[in-house]
């Protein structure tokens, strides 16, 4: 008996947790990200004028002793989102998050810390090959490359050179949005200097990184660790820069200009 009552109640409970778990659910067939479709429901877009996809290309790596490894994945999937919706009739593909980081033997860049993952140059190449013909062949005719980090931007360019030539007679396009990254490197890093920030300003793990990590994700950032961090170390990740006065507020600026670079020029190359 005693048997059959805790059966009756764990069905009871799991029941409850299932409809629990699925209420308020909404289907996931508008999402503008395509690892949430349906193979038809994303048959249906393209044959609907979806015919634009943006591959948002992070990086794993190390970003001192308070910025977790995903900060690149987590702010280009959150801004590429932002950007298909402003957008519309475009898709987001799954975030690359393998790329270049430096050699292995000897460990080198960003792979003398822990916390990073590298592939080479030429695997990287092949498979941004590999993924925007994957999508040239389903329909789409506009193959955006969203790179949050510098360090592949050559290999990207000529990723792009190499898709636009084998594809001039197949109606489809490649293009890297350098945009995007400029926004960080010369706007937002120009805004903070004219806002008291100049010598904040580094290459990496700075006040414009940390920031921009802040508004996008602030569980991803140390708040401890990087206020009582002291003055910033290259042996400790940090290249250039001070984090230290980083804010969610100031990071909002960057992104948005991220963002608006980025609209503007994919909006421009779909209404040609």
């Amino acid at each position: 008996m005693k048997i059959l009552k805790a059966v009756t109640l764990f069905s009871v409970v799991f029941s409850g947790f299932i409809s629990d778990a699925s209420f308020g659910q909404t289907s996931q067939s508008d999402s503008v990200q395509f690892e949430k479709l349906t193979w038809t429901e994303i048959d249906n877009k393209i044959h609907s004028g979806t015919t634009t996809i943006i591959i948002p290309v992070g990086a794993t790596e190390q970003s001192g002793p308070y910025l977790a490894v995903g900060k690149h994945n987590t702010r280009v999937k959150l801004l590429a989102d932002e950007i298909a919706q402003k957008l519309g009739h475009t898709l987001i593909a799954p975030v690359v998050s393998y790329v270049p980081e430096g050699s292995t033997t000897p460990r080198s860049s960003h792979m003398r810390f822990p916390g990073t993952i590298t592939v080479p140059n030429d695997v990287f190449e092949k498979m941004m090959i590999s993924a925007a013909e994957s999508f040239r062949v389903q329909g789409f005719k506009l193959v955006v490359f969203l790179g949050d980090h510098g360090g592949y931007n050559s290999v990207l360019e000529k990723t792009v050179k190499t898709l636009n030539k084998s594809w001039h007679d197949k109606n489809a396009r490649a293009f890297f949005d350098v945009g995007y990254y400029t926004a960080v490197t010369h706007d937002y890093a120009h805004w903070l200097a004219q806002h008291g920030y100049a010598k904040e300003v580094g290459m990496h793990a700075d006040i414009s990184d940390t920031s921009l990590l802040m508004a996008a994700d602030p569980s991803m950032v140390r708040q401890q660790a990087l206020r009582q961090s002291g003055q910033p170390l290259t042996s400790q990740g940090i290249y250039g820069g001070d984090p230290r006065r980083a804010s969610a507020a100031l990071g909002k600026v960057g992104l948005e200009m991220q963002v608006n670079a980025a609209v503007h020029d994919i909006r421009s190359l779909q209404q040609e």
